[in-house]
């Protein structure tokens, strides 16, 4: 009597395990359904879903230290030394910037104390990723390259301008300043906030200045159209009490890779202001040297 007793109180246990299996069971069916079934597309598959935006052309960047030219920058650092010479090959090595992220942005220093004054120079490379839907990588870089140039007042380029303005050859490699806007530079907007600094276009001959520099002609900041997609020089003085210097900066865009450099010099001699022809000719040659070496095809 006792066997047949545990046999029945067994059996209804086991009977309800089992309909508490088949409730389970069918609780995650009725949930599946009633999210939409198998007729719901899944997260991101939809119809309204945008169309993946176009990749960029370049997807890598050059090692910038190694990729400016000896030769270049002995024009740019004049006084450096002679190779050998161990403070020679430590300005020409240079300083790479530094970065978490070298398929994305890299960059390079070099930094030229002597006794007629400091020269800076720096190249700097970013490969624009868009993360945006339906906009392209190229279409983020042209879009970041237009706020650095607002940013920079750079005016907008004349469709009729002479593109052999004799005003706009440089004193320096004969491929400087080639190719850009006749009126450029008669643009007064840059400084206008920045009483010791002025954009170089719209800056009077000073009376302290020596003659031979008066005769050279201001370049300004203005469009240049022959580098790169788009492209732009920024020309900087700023002179007031014992600071007197020159950073001319050159911006330019390759599908979605945006290149800047910037040039800087500020002499012991503040009397001796840093002639623009100078500069701009220096660092718009290293322009069109990037881009022949690494953006031409």
């Amino acid at each position: 009597m006792q066997r047949k007793a545990h046999r029945l109180v067994a059996a209804p246990v086991a009977g309800l395990a089992a309909a508490v299996l088949a409730a389970g069971l069918a609780g995650c069916s009725g949930g599946s359904g009633g999210a939409g079934g198998d007729d719901d597309p899944k997260p991101g598959l939809g119809e309204s879903a945008a169309p993946a935006a176009e990749p960029g052309k370049y997807h890598s960047l050059p090692e910038p230290c190694g990729y400016v030219s000896r030769d270049t920058l002995r024009r740019m650092l004049p006084g450096g030394g002679d190779d050998g010479d161990p403070d020679a090959e430590k300005l020409y090595r240079g300083q790479p910037t530094l970065t978490y992220d070298a398929d994305r942005r890299v960059g390079c220093r070099w930094n030229q104390e002597t006794p007629d004054g400091t020269r800076r120079l720096s190249v700097d490379f970013e490969r624009v990723v868009s993360y945006q839907a339906g906009v392209s990588d190229e279409e983020r870089a042209r879009q970041l390259y237009d706020k650095l140039a607002d940013a920079a007042h750079i005016p907008e380029a004349s469709s009729g301008s002479s593109p052999s303005s004799p005003a706009k050859t440089p004193s320096s490699p004969p491929s400087s300043g080639k190719g850009t806007p006749k009126g450029a530079s008669k643009s007064t907007k840059g400084g206008k906030n920045e009483p010791k600094t002025t954009d170089a276009s719209s800056r009077p001959a000073a009376s302290a200045t020596p003659p031979a520099a008066q005769e050279e002609p201001e370049l300004g900041s203005r469009p240049l159209d022959d580098v790169g997609d788009d492209a732009f020089v920024s020309d900087r003085l700023t002179s007031g009490g014992a600071d007197v210097h020159r950073d001319v900066t050159v911006v330019f865009r390759a599908a979605n890779v945006l290149v800047t450099i910037v040039y800087h010099q500020q002499p012991t001699d503040r009397t001796r202001v840093p002639g623009s022809q100078d500069l701009q000719g220096k660092a718009h040659s290293l322009a069109r040297e990037i881009e022949a070496g690494h953006f031409s095809n």
